[in-house]
C-alpha cells in the first residue's frame, strides 16, 4: 500500500517565511499548495520544490485582498481530497500615522491578515476535523503585543490573529486539529525592503542579534507545533521582548537588550 503524502497550503508563498515554510514542509515529505500574488516566483519555487524533494506542487495566484479571489481559494479548498496543514503567512505592512495613510491600503491590509486567514480557515476546518488530522499556522508577529505609532493596524491585525488562534485552539481541543499563532521577531526577509520600509533602514539600526533567518524560524514553529504553545513566540530575546510589549516597558527593554549584546559582541 502507498503511502499517502500530506498536502500543505501555502499562502504569501512567493518569499520570506511562506517560501521558507514550503521548502521545510517539503523537506518532510509535503505536497504543496502555493499562493500568492506574483506567478513567476511561484512557479519558480514549484519547480525547485519538485526538483529537491520530489514534492508535488500546485501554483494557485491569487490577490488575498481580493474577496473574489479569497472565495475561489476556499472553493479549491473545500473540492481537496486531504488537507494536512494550512499555512496563513500571506501580509504586508503600511507604515505611517494611521490619520495620513491609505486607508485603502488598511482596508486591504485588514483583508489580507484577518478576512482571508479567517476565511480559509473556515474552507479547511471541516476536512481536518472529519478526517481527525490537520494543522493551522497563522503567521503572527512580535508587534502583536504592542501598540506603537506608525504601525498601529498592522500589529492590531496580528493581535487579532492571536486571539483568533487561541480562542480557535479551545474549540477543536480532542478533534485531532492543532492550531498555532507564530509570532516571530526580526526576520531576514524581503518585508523590510518594501516600499514601505526600505527607508527605515531597519537592518542597519537594528542589532544584528535581534534578527533571525527566516528557515530557522519555520523549523522553531513546526518544531513547537504538535506540543508547544498556541501562541508561540520562537527564541528567547524574542520572548522578553513580547513580555515587555504586554507591560508597556519595550522601549527600556530594546536599550538594555542591545546595550547587553553590543558589550559581548
Amino acid at each position: 500500500m502507498t503511502d499517502v503524502r500530506a498536502v500543505a497550503l501555502v499562502t504569501g508563498a512567493s518569499a520570506g517565511l511562506g517560501a521558507a515554510f514550503a521548502r521545510k514542509l517539503a523537506a518532510r515529505g509535503c505536497d504543496l499548495i502555493l499562493v500568492a500574488r506574483r506567478t513567476d516566483r511561484l512557479e519558480n519555487l514549484a519547480a525547485e520544490l519538485r526538483t529537491a524533494h520530489g514534492a508535488s506542487a500546485r501554483v494557485w495566484p491569487a490577490d488575498l485582498a481580493d474577496e473574489a479571489a479569497v472565495a475561489g481559494i476556499e472553493a479549491r479548498i473545500r473540492a481537496l481530497d486531504r488537507l494536512d496543514y494550512l499555512i496563513n503567512n500571506a501580509g504586508f505592512g503600511v507604515r505611517g500615522y494611521f490619520f495620513d495613510s491609505s486607508i485603502q491600503r488598511q482596508t486591504e491590509m485588514v483583508r489580507v491578515h484577518i478576512l482571508a486567514s479567517m476565511r480559509l480557515a473556515y474552507a479547511a476546518l471541516p476536512g481536518m476535523i472529519a478526517r481527525r488530522h490537520g494543522y493551522i499556522i497563522n503567521v503572527s508577529s512580535l508587534g502583536s503585543f504592542m501598540g506603537m505609532p506608525g504601525n498601529v493596524n498592522y500589529n492590531a491585525t496580528k493581535a487579532y490573529l492571536n486571539t483568533f488562534s487561541q480562542g480557535l485552539a479551545r474549540e477543536l481541543a480532542g478533534m485531532g486539529v492543532r492550531v498555532q499563532a507564530l509570532c516571530p521577531g526580526f526576520t531576514v526577509t524581503e518585508f523590510h525592503d518594501t516600499p514601505a520600509y526600505a527607508n527605515l533602514r531597519a537592518r542597519e539600526r537594528i542589532p544584528r542579534f535581534f534578527w533571525d533567518p527566516a528557515d530557522r524560524v519555520v523549523e522553531a514553529s513546526l518544531r513547537h507545533l504538535e506540543h508547544g504553545p498556541v501562541i508561540y513566540v520562537p527564541f528567547l530575546k524574542n520572548q522578553v521582548i513580547a513580555l515587555g510589549g504586554k507591560l508597556g516597558m519595550i522601549g527600556l527593554l530594546f536599550g538594555i537588550l542591545s546595550g547587553w549584546f553590543r558589550k559581548r559582541a
